[in-house]
């Protein structure tokens, strides 16, 4: 092979950047090593399984390794602290969405990094909604039912989640707020344990991710009444969102992104999003998420930005309002 002439797809991508941004000094070895994605919870969630998947396409669109590192605690806090504080240069990521950029500045009082201003967005990767579910035995059929039950009997219905202030817990904090019901909550350390009561009879309702409440209710142990998005999902296509199912207006989902330590050059943050667009173009990719329950979201770094800002004073003011907390 004549070294001399080989041009790679990441060479490729450089040259039509630079023929773009005429004038700048573009970082055209960048990257020149392994770029890291912190994702800040256990392996096998949501926040991991979406940064493998991308982690695998970024790194054939970059030429460069792309590697995941599992960095869990604290709700997610550890993690994004260690990518607050490390050097700004396109090498580290954080695997962000919304609980750790919107609903833990208000959850969490004393964050070890200053989270308005820790980050910058690289741009948008997923939104994913919740699903509301029941025992199959339950005598709750409908969102409706479950409205009537709860009114009926106040403070009476229980709702697992995978632990306080999580998506899951904000959903259903959020259906009281919306319908003016009082419902228990029940948190338990993970989805897993969560469900398993859930199937059980111990809890009456859960608000869950979708893919490990998929095959409960494939199984026919749990029964899906709502999913939490603003449209139906696509692993769910027969069950109502809850605003079909006579809530308007509710919607609580959960949206990905990657961002990066505030200052890291804007011609870095261009390479990494554009290698990222092109990821997110993958039918591979798409459809993997989608078996995940999530939709892929195109978007700018700035309209990610926009969308947290929206987040943050929705669950901020929930978080107030409901008295949450975690400390």
């Amino acid at each position: 092979m004549n070294r001399g002439v080989r041009v790679g797809r990441r060479q490729v991508l450089i040259a039509s950047l630079a023929i773009t941004l005429p004038g700048r000094a573009f970082p055209q070895d960048f990257p020149a090593r392994p770029v890291r994605i912190v994702v800040p919870f256990a392996p096998g969630g949501g926040n991991d399984v979406f940064a493998r998947h991308l982690a695998a396409s970024m790194s054939e669109v970059l030429e460069q390794q792309v590697i995941v590192e599992n960095r869990a605690g604290a709700g997610g806090t550890i993690g994004s602290d260690i990518v607050a504080k490390a050097k700004p240069d396109g090498y580290t990521l954080l695997l962000g969405h919304t609980g750790t950029l919107a609903i833990n500045p208000s959850l969490y009082p004393r964050l070890p990094y200053d989270a308005k201003n820790a980050f910058v967005a690289v741009g948008p990767l997923a939104s994913a909604p919740l699903v509301l579910v029941v025992p199959s035995a339950s005598r709750i059929g409908s969102v409706a039912d479950l409205i009537a039950s709860a009114k009926a009997a106040p403070g009476k219905l229980t709702f697992a989640s995978s632990g306080s202030g999580t998506g899951g817990h904000l959903a259903g904090k959020l259906l009281e707020q919306a319908v003016g019901i009082s419902l228990v909550h029940v948190p338990y350390r993970g989805t897993a344990p969560a469900l398993n009561d859930l199937v059980g009879g111990q809890v009456d309702l859960m608000f869950s991710v979708i893919p490990p409440a998929m095959p409960q209710v494939e199984g026919g142990r749990l029964r899906a009444l709502a999913v939490t998005g603003a449209r139906r999902s696509d692993r769910l296509p027969q069950v109502p969102t809850v605003a079909e199912a006579g809530i308007p207006g509710y919607e609580s989902t959960l949206a990905y992104g990657l961002v990066a330590p505030n200052g890291t050059p804007p011609e870095v943050l261009k390479t990494l999003a554009d290698a990222m667009s092109a990821s997110l173009a993958s039918p591979k990719l798409r459809e993997a998420f989608r078996q995940e329950g999530a939709d892929p979201m195109a978007g700018s770094a700035r309209e990610f930005d926009s969308l947290m800002e929206a987040e943050s004073r929705k669950y901020g003011n929930l978080i107030r309002e409901a008295g949450i907390t975690v400390e």
